[in-house]
């Protein structure tokens, strides 16, 4: 090899700096860089072809050991984890909920074995919506390149001593790994991200092209001509590629074929000059803190505010990340990393990272240690959005799915009938109006559908057959000719469909029509708020909160549709007042009243019905 692949090169750093910008960009600005993930593969190859490259050295003069190896990557990757893993035990200690907490002690478990791969494989993939709440989802490369480490050099000092050529045996496996990668992407895309089989191929071109130094061409020209095209491909795949995409794949060939070309230009202008700039050595010599602190900034900084980050308090997390990237490299990875490798600091480092995995693995039997929060507020803050009481598929269809409603959504032989329809947030009142009917005769025809405001001859936007569905509700109310219709929805759509359905239904069934305004809306949803509350004030939330808010269409709702001859009722007057809006009734997981953003629980609808059922029955009673 080339004395240039060797010895210390600013313009690798200058890569790494690429490589770790592009990631931040995509996990904190998605939007303004799409394909930014594609630096990971940028990092592969370069591991490969520096590790290579030291190894293969090393060999050639027969002073490579196995051990030192190891010590020198146990240096490298194990002080700045170590404490990254700490700090996100403590973050998680104050702000997650048991389950949540166990979840992550877990991760921080794999990541400490350096199997984080194969844990997040078995989880879920990469581009899940969930997967944007694990603080350390980030650390499956590390575990890839951990494991590349660990049979790698033992493949190349095996190639040695059958006198092997390094190149052959690199690329061959390389071509292996490739072809896996592209047979696995179609019907496994979670394994293929995450499995160090389909991933090796990176790692190794970056080997191929250490261990083939000496067959490349390294004038001024070829140089510039290899880094221009290098540039060429990793901005392409930064530009076009997104979590769409089927990566990796034949897709993954744009940023490794783009790295190494750079990597393979040292005597390129850009790469003496734009690479080996301060500013890129700077940024590239904190590449690995920077990678390990900017995702659990993001994810935890989230949890705290209990609602996604704003563009400006993303900017400032980046920034907060960059500043504690320096500080680790200054005075945790400098003195471990470059101080003298004695046997007592590798010692400190394996039980350091061991005791580590020891934590999450304590925290994880320890069921996230619950006794961290009072029972009422782990119920509260864990309370789920039970749709199968409100005859989910049934009388509140999917209407990606079902597009007809079940025989006995009607109450057949019961008068005074109440026709509801609506959205989810509908069907959430059927518990309060089934408990009216313990004390109030009257029947229920349940017609609610997912997402879809009870409206005609509209189309409502992202909400497949929500038109056709409202068109046979009307067709069924002309069948069952009810006494009272409530339209009950978030009211988030078109409301001329909305006066357009309440003057069909007068003129068809002759009911009276009854508008309910939208309830308050929790916009963290409200077990997130009860959570908040507890973490800022260590007590449970007051029973009314001002952290609700009203529907701003409710005074257009009144002077749209009580001209046409529909009476409203203002679910915002009935469970807010001046203190605030209704967040339980009682002390109690049971007693919340809303179980996410908007939808109501049991006791939140019995306690709504309850207020407003005489109004409703009122010309009946």
């Amino acid at each position: 090899m080339s004395q240039l692949s060797d010895q210390y090169r600013p313009d690798i750093d200058g890569l790494r700096a690429i490589a770790v910008l592009l990631v931040v960009g995509f996990h904190a600005f998605p939007e303004a860089v799409p394909g930014g993930f594609i630096g990971v593969d940028i990092f592969f190859v370069i591991s490969g072809f520096l590790i290579t490259g030291i190894i293969a050295r090393e060999l050639g003069q027969q002073h490579f050991g196995l051990l030192a190896f190891y010590a020198r990557r146990i240096r490298r990757i194990f002080p700045a984890l170590i404490v990254v893993l700490g700090v996100t035990l403590v973050l998680g200690w104050l702000w997650l909920l048991p389950q949540a907490y166990a979840q992550l002690s877990s991760d921080v478990f794999a990541s400490a074995a350096f199997v984080s791969n194969i844990a997040l494989w078995l989880q879920s993939g990469y581009f899940d919506i969930e997967s944007s709440r694990k603080p350390l989802l980030h650390l499956w490369s590390l575990g890839i390149e951990e494991q590349f480490y660990l049979f790698w050099p033992l493949i190349l000092m095996l190639a040695a001593r059958l006198r092997l050529s390094l190149l052959a045996v690199a690329s061959l496996i390389a071509i292996a790994s490739l072809a896996l990668n592209v047979a696995l992407i179609g019907p496994d895309p979670v394994a293929t991200f995450y499995l160090p089989f389909t991933r090796a191929w990176e790692l190794l071109a970056g080997a191929a092209l250490a261990c083939g130094w000496s067959h490349i061409r390294h004038t001024p020209a070829a140089s510039n001509l290899r880094a221009a095209a290098g540039i060429l491909l990793i901005a392409i795949a930064a530009g076009v590629l997104d979590s769409k995409n089927a990566f990796p794949g034949w897709w993954a060939l744009l940023p490794v074929a783009g790295a190494a070309l750079m990597i393979s230009a040292p005597m390129a202008w850009g790469c003496r000059h734009l690479l080996a700039s301060p500013a890129m050595v700077r940024i590239g010599l904190i590449s690995y803190p920077l990678y390990l602190w900017h995702w659990p900034l993001l994810v935890f900084s989230g949890i705290i505010k209990f609602a996604p980050l704003t563009l400006l308090e993303r900017a400032l997390i980046v920034g907060l990340s960059f500043a504690l990237a320096w500080l680790t490299y200054r005075f945790i990875e400098i003195p471990f990393r470059f101080g003298r490798p004695t046997r007592p600091r590798i010692a400190a480092l394996c039980s350091g990272m061991a005791l580590v995995a020891l934590a999450g693995g304590v925290i994880v039997r320890g069921d996230g240690f619950d006794f961290r929060l009072p029972a009422e507020i782990r119920d509260m803050a864990a309370v789920k959005t039970e749709s199968f009481k409100w005859r989910f598929r049934e009388c509140l269809l999917d209407l990606g799915h079902e597009t007809s409603f079940a025989d006995d959504c009607v109450d057949r032989n019961r008068r005074p009938l109440i026709m509801l329809w609506g959205d989810s947030t509908a069907g959430a009142l059927l518990l309060g109006l089934r408990k009216a009917q313990e004390t109030h005769d009257f029947g229920i025809a349940q017609f609610t559908s997912n997402s879809c405001i009870p409206a005609v001859n509209v189309d409502i936007s992202g909400v497949p057959n929500c038109r056709a569905i409202n068109d046979k509700v009307l067709t069924l109310a002309r069948q069952i000719q009810p006494d009272i219709v409530l339209l009950h929805s978030t009211w988030a759509g078109p409301l001329d469909g909305v006066a357009a359905a309440v003057t069909a239904l007068k003129q068809q069934t002759g009911a009276r029509i009854i508008v309910l305004g939208s309830v308050p809306w929790w916009k963290r949803g409200l077990p997130n708020e009860v959570l908040r509350y507890f973490m800022l004030h260590r007590r449970l939330i007051p029973e009314r909160s001002d952290r609700a808010t009203a529907d701003p269409s409710e005074a257009r709702l009144r002077e749209k549709l009580t001209p046409l001859g529909a009476e409203f009722i203002s679910a915002w007057e009935t469970l807010c007042n001046a203190d605030g809006c209704l967040a339980r009734i009682g002390d109690t997981a049971q007693d919340i009243s809303a179980s996410d953003q908007v939808h109501l629980t049991e006791k939140g609808s019995i306690f709504l019905i309850q207020s407003i059922i005489g109004r409703v029955l009122a010309p009946h009673q």
